[in-house]
């Protein structure tokens, strides 16, 4: 059986991906969870990863690091990864390199924080870009392959990769379209999603890095997590 080592389900994104991707696929693994340091630190990743960074795939004495690695790995083992039909799987291999390599406006403003819910101060020209691409890059994927997934039929890879995008839209407010903002609820709604909302609010760790990021950016005015731990 696969290992497949996260961080923190409140507050990372990349662990995100694999994750949800291997629980709606139905692809069975066991599941290693190493918080974020208090102070920041790798709390001990290089242990396991090899880059010191989640999430990672161990596969026996096979060990696979970077999300578009783990994907690409589940893909020559397992069907349903990437859509079937050859021009949605070049697509949404597109749009996944394009989330894995960009969107920084969006990753640098509104970092996942799945439990809290934040106001911006602002929402300037670059994140105004950021989710005009993604409104144009949704609305493409769901009107070429027939929706209700942008490779089509079925839940893929592409959509794992916006995952954490339909949490940062929740806890921020984020204003989009009608298409992209019922694709947003789409995943929400999603099984695997609901498993990992739950459990990130269930969390007692907080990575004062992380939470510190929030007041620079807007103004918290609801938090749902569990208690933290003394």
């Amino acid at each position: 059986m696969y290992t497949l080592w996260i961080a923190n389900k409140n507050y990372s994104s990349w662990s995100l991906r694999p994750w949800v991707l291997m629980r709606a696929l139905g692809i069975d693994f066991d599941e290693q969870l190493r918080p974020f340091g208090e102070t920041g630190g790798d709390s001990g990743f290089g242990s396991f990863s090899p880059s010191g960074k989640v999430p990672c795939l161990h596969d026996g004495g096979t060990v696979v690091w970077d999300s578009v690695a783990i994907v690409e790995y589940l893909a020559e083992r397992h069907p349903g990864v990437w859509p079937a039909d050859a021009v949605a799987r070049a697509w949404a291999r597109s749009a996944t390199a394009e989330m894995h390599a960009g969107f920084a406006a969006l990753r640098n403003i509104c970092s996942m924080n799945c439990g809290v819910r934040v106001r911006l101060h602002e929402l300037d020209a670059a994140l105004r870009a950021d989710l005009s691409r993604l409104e144009t890059l949704w609305s493409e994927g769901l009107a070429r392959h027939g929706g209700p997934w942008l490779g089509g039929a079925h839940f893929s890879a592409v959509d794992a990769f916006y995952a954490p995008v339909a949490f940062r839209v929740q806890t921020y407010d984020l204003p989009l379209a009608e298409t992209a903002r019922a694709y947003v609820d789409r995943l929400l709604a999603l099984p695997a999603m609901r498993q990992w909302y739950d459990e990130a609010l269930a969390e007692t760790w907080r990575d004062i890095p992380h939470d510190e990021e929030i007041p620079r950016v807007g103004v918290l005015t609801e938090d749902l997590r569990a208690a933290p731990r003394p």
